[in-house]
């Protein structure tokens, strides 16, 4: 039977703990051997350590603009939808307080992502985002067969958006 060796001992387990020169600090260290770094030079190279981490970390965790956030776009230009379509729509009107209810969890899912309240309020208070984002929902509507002063045009697309379960659709309902 072979005989045990303490993993303890790791000088008996590796060459580099064995008769060559010329230790390195770090296995000198290991082996209880030559210099091992000093407290000061240990906690430096922790130190460097962690700060690298930490901006790995940060840089993964970074947070895109609010403008390119995908999932709160889509749902600001779907209640900008919902609204010129209420709004010129006679058959239609809004669902005030499920709209209510949405804007508050859109709202929290920012929130919750990292983004900062006062990050979110500047956003929304933002005109040339806004500008955008009314932009994107009017080529949306006219791309779907809406016409300026047509109502009919609003209220199909209305009625579509409601059939077809969109976020837009869940804003509305028939009067």
């Amino acid at each position: 039977m072979a005989a045990r060796r303490d993993p303890a001992d790791h000088g008996s387990l590796t060459a580099s703990c064995g008769a060559r020169g010329g230790l390195r600090s770090y296995v000198a260290g290991i082996c209880n051997k030559g210099t091992a770094m000093t407290a000061g030079k240990t906690f430096a190279a922790l130190t460097a350590a962690l700060m690298t981490l930490g901006v790995l970390a940060s840089s993964v965790a970074a947070l895109e603009p609010l403008s390119q956030e995908r999932y709160i776009n889509d749902r600001l230009i779907a209640a900008r939808v919902a609204d010129r379509i209420r709004r010129e729509c006679p058959t239609l009107d809004a669902r005030v307080l499920y709209a209510y209810t949405q804007a508050r969890a859109l709202e929290r899912y920012a929130l919750d992502k990292g983004y900062s309240r006062q990050q979110v309020d500047a956003f929304l208070d933002d005109k040339a985002e806004r500008q955008r984002i009314y932009s994107v929902a009017e080529d949306y509507m006219a791309r779907n067969g809406v016409q300026k002063g047509d109502a009919e045009s609003y209220c199909r697309l209305g009625r579509q958006e409601i059939a077809n379960g969109t976020v837009a659709g869940s804003l509305l309902v028939a009067k």
